[in-house]
């Protein structure tokens, strides 16, 4: 079942999707997943892991992001979000505009450039943006106790976008929050304005967060780094 908050999903900017995983790939893949060394809020840049690149490539998640992008549809950046008890956190209204690049390259509309965990990113136009779709594949049940992604629906249509006009959006917008269970998706366009609460029950939200891009070259001179 899919589901876009308000109207169609591809103008709210984000659609669920239940059920993509069983719970046997689940349970296996977060088993994998618990020895990876990480930070309070999860782990960057697990690409590398066999495991983590194989669901990337899985034929059920490709399609989704397929079916977003219009296209060709590559799996680049996996990010372990890890939300716990032990490890509790909020997140602000924003928008994710840095994509990560083999190397540092001159072109109009990117920048400014850091370097994150020996990654070098760069924030992005909204041009290249338009060719990426987040997955957001859930470990565990996300319920309103612990901390789902809060969205802004069709945010996304308004651009890269100052803190002062985010902070207006979420004054004017109503919010969705997403509750997925065990197994599900979420997808969702880089520029949606979005915020997670602090959780405030016991239960851990693990979510397995995966970009895909139509193309590895976003910009004439750039490549996309795999991470």
């Amino acid at each position: 079942m899919r589901w876009g908050g308000r109207g169609d999903n591809f103008a709210s900017g984000f659609g669920i999707t239940e059920g993509v995983l069983g719970a046997d790939e689940v349970e296996a893949l977060g088993a994998r997943l618990r020895g990876v060394p990480r930070t309070r809020a999860g782990a960057r840049h697990l690409m590398a892991l066999p495991e983590v690149a194989a669901v990337a490539g899985d034929s059920r998640l490709v399609a989704i992001a397929k079916e977003w992008l219009g296209g060709a549809a590559i799996p680049f950046k996996a990010t372990l979000f890890d939300k716990s008890p032990g490890g509790n956190w909020l997140v602000t209204w924003h928008q994710d505009t840095a994509l990560p690049l083999r190397e540092r390259g001159e072109a109009p509309g990117w920048g400014p450039w850091s370097v994150k965990s020996r990654v070098t990113y760069a924030k992005a136009p909204a041009s290249a943006l338009a060719g990426v779709i987040a997955l957001r594949l859930h470990l565990d049940d996300c319920g309103p106790d612990n901390g789902p992604l809060r969205v802004l629906p069709g945010t996304h249509a308004s651009g890269v976008l100052d803190q002062p006009s985010i902070h207006r959006l979420a004054s004017t917008v109503e919010p969705v929050d997403c509750r997925v269970r065990r197994g599900g998706v979420i997808a969702m366009r880089p520029l949606l304005v979005h915020a997670s609460t602090k959780a405030i029950g016991s239960a851990p939200r693990r979510v397995l967060h995966i970009e895909y891009a139509r193309s590895l070259h976003p910009a004439p001179g750039l490549e996309l780094e795999v991470a």
